[in-house]
């Protein structure tokens, strides 16, 4: 890592909920992984960096016999994690989520999982779908505001097997494939990002990796229904005015942006309950989505 990193003027934080195992997966197999994993981003102004701290002590401050020194979603009450989502709803910051339900990928290898330097292939993929939102978000920003691209510092939460030289690793293979993006909206802007403002931090010691916590696990929490009991959206629900649309006004688009599934809703073959978050998110239904016959 440099000791000399470059200015920026955006940051990213990133957290995720559920995990990355696809050789058993819930609920085609038990014991087995999670059925989702979910990836979310917290994107902020640099200016805003000195506040983050500022914004998780009055989420604990709203909490009544709050034991805890952080903010984790899974330890909160209903009543709290309302209050939190509440809040959080109000933070000048905008809100990216990346969603795979994995029952299609059950025991798939990668074919080209050898060629990616990392031993997370699928961890660094989805990565890459949310840094594609992020980094667009971040350069269409920049432009508007600034005239010219701006960069963007990465902090990742600390996990399983992640290490600062394999993301590196990574993000330069990337750059090597860059003509070759994976979806729409797929190329990241890499004009707005470097391998020097990438970091990893335990998250107990960052305070905005608390907050994408937040965002990560009121997701899990609105389609999961295997690992945290009945699918909840309320929590998911209430962060809608700061998830992040395309273009960034009140007419953009957040599906497919903001708050991307993946695969589509007709071959995720998700239940009503769990499609529920993704509707009110501007997915249309599973059972007759017209995007779905594209892929």
């Amino acid at each position: 890592m440099s000791n000399n990193p470059p200015e920026y003027h955006y940051v990213a934080y990133i957290d995720e909920a559920g995990d990355d195992g696809l050789k058993a997966v819930k609920p085609l197999s038990r014991p087995g992984s999670s059925e989702w994993l979910i990836l979310s981003a917290v994107v902020i102004r640099a200016d805003n960096q000195s506040k983050v701290a500022e914004w998780t002590e009055q989420i604990k401050a709203e909490f009544r016999n709050h034991q805890r020194s952080d903010i984790h979603f899974s330890g909160l009450n209903p009543a709290k994690r309302k209050r939190a989502c509440e809040m959080m709803a109000d933070l000048d910051a905008r809100y990216f989520v990346v969603a795979s339900n994995k029952k299609n990928m059950e025991g798939y290898t990668n074919p080209f999982a050898g060629k990616i330097p990392s031993r997370n292939w699928f961890y660094c993929w989805m990565t890459r779908l949310l840094l594609e939102r992020v980094s667009k978000f971040v350069l269409d920003k920049s432009l508007a505001n600034y005239g010219e691209a701006k960069k963007l510092r990465i902090e990742y939460s600390a996990r399983g097997g992640l290490s600062y030289s394999q993301m590196h690793a990574y993000y330069e293979w990337m750059k090597l494939k860059k003509h070759n993006p994976f979806l729409p909206w797929g190329r990241i802007a890499w004009d707005v990002m470097d391998p020097a403002l990438l970091y990893i931090y335990p998250h107990l010691e960052r305070e905005g990796l608390q907050l994408a916590d937040v965002v990560a696990s009121a997701f899990f929490k609105a389609c999961d229904k295997h690992d945290t009991g009945a699918c909840d959206p309320t929590f998911a629900k209430i962060l809608k005015p700061r998830m992040a649309r395309e273009p960034d006004k009140k007419r953009g688009q957040i599906s497919g942006f903001g708050v991307k599934l993946m695969p589509s809703m007709r071959k995720a073959k998700l239940d009503p309950d769990q499609a529920a978050i993704f509707r009110h998110y501007g997915y249309p239904s599973q059972w007759w989505c017209p995007e779905a016959f594209n892929d």
